[in-house]
């Protein structure tokens, strides 16, 4: 990815510990890396196509300006944030901030907290089997939109599908979105979990009838195994229900740990079935 660079921009902010920093204020150097494709503006010479780097440097001193913050931790974070919610073509931003003037009695150049952060690209499994199916599934799409620093960017269609483990149990309406998010891994289950509870979904039986499922299933291309969260979804090649929906908004996203792509995974499953039968 392209790079632009405002490095060591400087802001008379209010920001720190203490309350006299608050009050009186004092000096911070603010770097950035915007993370971008600069191609068509190469090609156009049109500015509208790239990321003015004009607007972004006064957008870092208002917002530094306008806020208090007690660390330059949640000052990074608050910022670099901020940036890549309001600015048009950003991806990721590096961003470190320096505070040269940092109260720690000892002579120092400066302290900084420097940060990575970056629109990531995350798929998700929605079902439902009880009560108003299409509506739970509506909501939670628009739930996940409306969540700061989530953006669903597809749908595929809502399928119809029998119950997987448990099959004595209503079909299933089951479907796929694709999200942009700011989200952590983590905090994306959080949130969905929220929405979950929010449909009153409640986890009693395994695999059981339930107002609302969501899953992860991947996240960029990460690879993740923990006590709580398993990315890719570990069983997802063997789910017709969930291959089906997925293939039609994401046919040729690569599994990164089996290196196939969702069409060939719906391919091998059907495959396999029709052997068996």
């Amino acid at each position: 990815m392209d790079q632009i660079k405002i490095e060591d921009l400087e802001v008379f902010a209010n920001h720190g510990v203490y309350p006299e920093e608050n009050v009186l204020g004092q000096k911070f150097l603010v770097s950035i890396i915007l993370y971008t494709n600069t191609r068509l503006a190469g090609q156009t010479d049109d500015l509208t196509a790239s990321i003015h780097y004009g607007e972004v440097s006064q957008f870092v001193n208002d917002y530094m300006k306008r806020h208090t913050y007690k660390l330059i931790e949640r000052a990074a974070e608050s910022l670099a944030e901020e940036l890549l919610l309001q600015t048009k073509h950003l991806k990721k931003v590096e961003l470190e901030l320096k505070k040269p003037w940092a109260p720690v009695g000892l002579p120092v150049k400066y302290v900084s907290v420097k940060i990575e952060r970056q629109w990531h690209t995350a798929y998700i499994a929605l079902g439902s089997n009880m009560g108003d199916k299409q509506k739970y599934l509506d909501d939670a799409v628009k739930a996940l939109d409306e969540v700061r620093g989530c953006q669903v960017t597809k749908t595929s269609s809502w399928l119809i599908t029998p119950p997987y483990g448990m099959t004595e149990q209503d079909d299933f309406l089951n479907g796929c979105l694709e999200l942009d998010t700011l989200l952590s891994p983590e905090e994306l289950l959080d949130m969905l979990h929220k929405i979950e509870q929010d449909a009153r979904r409640e986890r009693t039986i395994h695999w059981g009838p339930r107002t609302l499922d969501l899953d992860i299933l991947f996240y960029d291309d990460l690879i993740l195994g923990s006590d709580t969260l398993c990315i890719p979804h570990a069983d997802m090649q063997n789910r017709d229900f969930v291959l089906r929906p997925l293939v039609e908004i994401a046919p040729y996203k690569h599994h990164p740990g089996n290196g196939k792509t969702v069409k060939e995974m719906l391919a091998a499953l059907n495959e396999s079935r029709s052997v068996s039968l």
